[in-house]
């Protein structure tokens, strides 16, 4: 039986990586494709960057210990994936040097990252992030290394619903119409 370490490559899952920043529409984008992803499969996980902040270690919120968090959090992604089981992962994901660690340690990757106007942004402001009040925003005070080598750049503004986006990756990654899912037989009762 295969361990992780002897899991060949191609065996791997994929990490779907929906990144941009609060407000940009991660958690919905990411949480409809891994919905319809799961209808169509067995093995696969939604970890939300802000779901699984409390669970993992709190490295606080400096640069350091954001980076510090960011390679914990992918390093959780990795371990999974090197079972075999996809991750839809939504993370603001900051820095530049951890979206290029994934791309070196993950070998079925898709970096999907959801591009919003400031003025969208705004609007949506859900979280009260961007009213000023707030200190440590990302892309207002603290610095934002835009992604520039996405597999997939989605203009998030309004003019797609969030059905449309999916639908369309889905198209991209060859995922419309595969099932692999696979019913557990039911056991039978006892008599």
């Amino acid at each position: 039986m295969d361990t992780i370490a002897e899991l060949p490559k191609e065996r791997h899952g994929t990490l779907y990586f929906f990144t941009g920043l609060s407000g940009a529409g991660k958690t919905t984008i990411g949480g409809l494709f891994y919905r319809r992803l799961k209808v169509k499969k067995n093995d696969v996980v939604l970890l939300d960057g802000d779901q699984t902040r409390p669970v993992l270690k709190d490295y606080g919120y400096s640069t350091e210990a954001r980076i510090a968090g960011a390679k914990q959090f992918f390093q959780l992604c990795l371990l999974l994936t090197s079972q075999g089981i996809d991750v839809v992962c939504c993370s603001i994901s900051m820095y530049r040097e951890i979206r290029a660690w994934n791309r070196a340690h993950f070998p079925h990757y898709r970096e999907i990252y959801l591009k919003v106007l400031p003025e969208t942004l705004y609007r949506r402001d859900q979280k009260g992030l961007y009213s000023g009040k707030v200190k440590e925003v990302v892309g207002v005070d603290l610095p934002w290394d835009e992604p520039r080598t996405s597999d997939f750049v989605i203009e998030n503004d309004g003019k797609e619903t969030p059905e449309q986006i999916v639908a369309r990756l889905e198209r991209a990654f060859g995922l419309e119409g595969r099932n692999e899912r696979v019913e557990e037989p039911m056991e039978s009762p006892d008599c």
